[in-house]
């Protein structure tokens, strides 16, 4: 199937067309004619499968037909609902790209940032809203945003808004906009909230499910490096230095050790920037514009932080945490090896993370290969060979049974780990 047998108005067809875009992927294929039928939705396909265009450009088509003139009076017609500010932002521009040739008027709006210039904008009138949950009601409790005339609703990233604690916000949301609206929800995942969400909010949705989220992309090499916590980072460098890696996505699983990791890039010399919730709008901006222009070869992300990047040609993915939700490793690193590109998906792993790997490499249906043989091993064999039996009657030189001796050498390691865990943390 090409684009344009997809019957879309000249305007849409030709930005697309300009965009380079000929064949649409598995994702629009199916959901475009669905929304332009007017039909519910519940679409489940994992990043980088072509989701955000799988939901604009319908809306863009059934948009101009209502929108017409510049001079028509503008009302919020589409509201997009996603999680992240960084999401929303690349949706907002893809709104913009594929509806440059239209009247259409698109406004993003998200938090932390000064509202001033958002509400000047929503006071001249937009056709097409998109938004993250907290920043949509504080400004519609203000006064400042009108849903009665919403004709579609999208809720973008569903189960990253439940687990980021969005989902009731979500729900005020929806019973602000009118009950005969039409209702999009896309999700990499389906856990059992987002379906009780998709069924009690959507009429008669249709169900499109496109790779499903236990596929990694086929030109994607995964290594894995076994290699105790403490030496994490001394890897890391010694593998951006000696095996040159440039344009490098470094995933971490907590803002503060996403910023341990690039204090401790900088102190060797190499330039690096950090991406999390506790830095302001402007600074992540700097940072993954600079990472984009490749202008800093490595930037460090927690998972909330990267939803909604987009770099086209990313071939490095470094797990330097493993993700405690299996999922999420296939998120990681679809980030790398798109359209067509090969990648590298690097994973580190410490002993209190095997129960991780295995979780994953059950989802992922494969075992990912172990690179040996460099600087800072530990071995999955000591982690998980069982410890050798003494004899509970054997005394030592100070009277002590070797069961008190091995429990006390219990306790000491006990201690050690609990230091080594506040070290790192």
């Amino acid at each position: 199937m090409k684009f344009e047998d997809l019957d879309l108005l000249r305007n849409i067809q030709q930005a697309i067309t300009e965009e380079g875009y000929e064949a649409p992927t598995p994702i629009q294929e199916q959901a475009i004619p669905e929304i332009l039928a007017g039909n519910d939705l519940v679409g489940c396909a994992q990043t980088g499968t072509g989701k955000t265009a799988a939901f604009a450009i319908p809306i863009l088509n059934l948009q101009h037909r209502i929108v017409g003139s510049a001079k028509k009076v503008k009302y919020i017609r589409a509201l997009i609902i996603t999680p992240t500010r960084e999401l929303a932002l690349q949706i907002g521009q893809s709104f913009d790209t594929y509806g440059k040739y239209t009247n259409i008027r698109q406004l993003t709006i998200f938090g932390g940032v000064n509202q001033v210039s958002q509400v000047d904008q929503l006071k001249k009138g937009v056709d097409i809203l998109v938004a993250t949950p907290g920043r949509l009601l504080d400004l519609h409790k203000q006064g400042f945003i009108n849903l009665d005339h919403l004709h579609t609703l999208v809720l973008d990233e569903a189960d990253q808004m439940l687990d980021m604690g969005f989902i009731n916000d979500v729900k005020k949301i929806i019973k602000l906009t009118p009950d005969n609206r039409q209702t999009l929800l896309f999700s990499a995942t389906m856990p059992v909230p987002i379906r009780e969400l998709a069924d009690t909010f959507l009429t008669k949705p249709k169900y499109i499910t496109v790779a499903p989220v236990s596929s990694t992309a086929e030109k994607v090499k995964q290594h894995l490096y076994y290699v105790d916590k403490g030496d994490k980072r001394k890897l890391l460098y010694h593998l951006i230095r000696n095996e040159n890696l440039d344009n490098v996505l470094v995933f971490t699983r907590t803002k503060h050790g996403a910023d341990n990791v690039v204090k401790a890039l900088k102190k060797n010399g190499v330039e690096a920037g950090a991406i999390h919730g506790d830095k302001s709008q402007n600074a992540r901006q700097r940072v993954l514009e600079a990472f984009k222009n490749k202008e800093m070869p490595v930037m460090v992300a927690t998972d909330i932080a990267a939803r909604g990047i987009d770099i086209e040609s990313l071939p490095y993915v470094i797990n330097f945490d493993l993700p405690n939700i299996p999922e999420t490793y296939v998120h990681r690193i679809g980030r790398t090896g798109r359209a067509g590109n090969s990648g590298l998906a690097i994973s580190f792993c410490g002993r209190d993370e095997i129960a991780y790997l295995k979780d994953i490499e059950k989802l992922i249906r494969i075992k990912i290969k172990v690179i040996d043989g460099h600087p800072y091993p530990y071995g999955e064999a000591e982690e998980t060979k069982a410890p050798a039996q003494k004899s509970q009657g054997t005394n030592n030189s100070n009277g002590r049974s070797g069961k008190t001796k091995k429990a006390n050498t219990n306790s000491r390691k006990s201690e050690a780990s609990k230091k080594n865990k506040r070290r790192w943390y």
